[in-house]
């Protein structure tokens, strides 16, 4: 019976050839980051109905003349940032500066026949002692010092409306904001209540949205909303305001979403979404963060009773409050998902590619 020689060497190279395989096998696992998971349950949320919603400036003002007059300097046009007491219309003050100093000799002119009045009464209240002057005398000279009292109040007050028709003169912003509209050019005639600019602020908004009457008790017992922005986060409503009455057209009911004072990337006009509170309700819900998105297929990984991380395809409903998806089929309460998709996606394949090795 021959015998078979091994090669040289042959019986210590297999061994190690199978310990660098080990080594590189422990390096590989040791490598791996750790996948955190979490135990799928229900839980009790706030149920919600999405509207769409229409984005408003909630200071929006139209500044109309109060003098009349040529408009001589416009500073700003449509689109423009405007800050607020800046000037927005000048018109033109000759009249009004004229007015002013007109007002200003009258009041005057009240002032020293005052003066001379009250010095008259107060000497005639002397010589009525020794029956210098008669009593007719000291009550007229008494009757003239109220009647010129009365002028100086009277030119008091036409110097004060003076005043403001010159002030009327200079139109300034009455908030931080944009303007949007013009209604006038430089050498226009303007009269009072005459449309001037419209301006609206960015800084404090709100979302109007119509409601079906279905809804709408319900959304008014809970009274909390909150508001898609464009980044994808979404803001919770400071205060709901209801109308009273339903449109006769659309028969639904018109509520106001205010929105914290901030920007978020939102501007009048816009279309959003609203989604409103209806009370509470159970769902079976995962971490927005452990969903995976492949294309058209949306799963999780998830850990069986054997430690195994297997990819499995979810159906799922809409996003919740505090970074929850609801989960509809696909997964059962009691079941261990990863966190961490990536993590998870990783340990995955090192342990198809452990399985194929053995």
């Amino acid at each position: 019976m021959s015998r078979v020689i091994p090669p040289s060497g042959s019986g210590r190279c297999i061994p190690g050839f199978l310990l660098m395989l080990a080594f590189l096998w422990g390096s590989a696992e040791a490598a791996l980051p750790d996948v955190k998971t979490v135990e799928v349950n229900y839980r009790e949320l706030t149920e919600e109905q999405l509207f769409d919603g229409v984005i408003e400036a909630v200071s929006r003002s139209t500044v109309s003349a109060q003098t009349s007059g040529e408009i001589v300097e416009l500073p700003y046009d449509v689109n423009d940032v405007v800050p607020k007491g800046a000037l927005v219309v000048r018109i033109e003050d000759t009249r009004q500066k004229a007015e002013l100093d007109k007002a200003k000799a009258a009041a005057a002119e009240a002032q020293a026949r005052l003066e001379e009045a009250r010095s008259s009464y107060e000497r005639n209240k002397r010589l009525i002692k020794s029956n210098a002057v008669s009593k007719s005398q000291l009550d007229k000279s008494e009757a003239d010092m109220k009647s010129a009292r009365a002028q100086v109040e009277s030119t008091a007050a036409a110097l004060e409306q003076a005043r403001e028709q010159l002030q009327y003169t200079t139109v300034r912003a009455p908030f931080d904001g944009v303007m949007i509209e013009r209604f006038v050019e430089l050498g226009e005639q303007v009269q009072v209540g005459s449309k001037l600019v419209t301006g609206l602020s960015l800084e404090k908004l709100r979302v109007k949205a119509e409601v079906p009457a279905r809804y709408a008790q319900q959304i008014r017992d809970d009274a909390r909303a909150r508001v898609a922005i464009p980044d994808g986060r979404w803001v919770e409503s400071e205060r709901l305001i209801f109308f009273p009455y339903a449109d006769p057209a659309s028969h639904t009911f018109t509520v106001r979403v205010d929105l914290p004072e901030d920007q978020y990337g939102l501007y009048p006009g816009m279309l959003v979404k609203v989604a409103f509170a209806l009370g509470k309700k159970t769902y079976l819900v995962v971490p927005s963060q452990a969903v995976v998105h492949r294309s058209e297929v949306t799963g999780v990984y998830v850990v069986a009773e054997d430690g195994w991380l297997h990819f499995r395809q979810l159906r799922l409903g809409r996003d919740m409050p505090d970074d929850l998806t609801v989960v509809l089929a696909g997964l059962e309460a009691g079941e261990r998902i990863a966190l961490d998709p990536v993590a998870a996606g990783i340990r995955l394949k090192q342990q198809r590619a452990g399985s194929a090795h053995d």
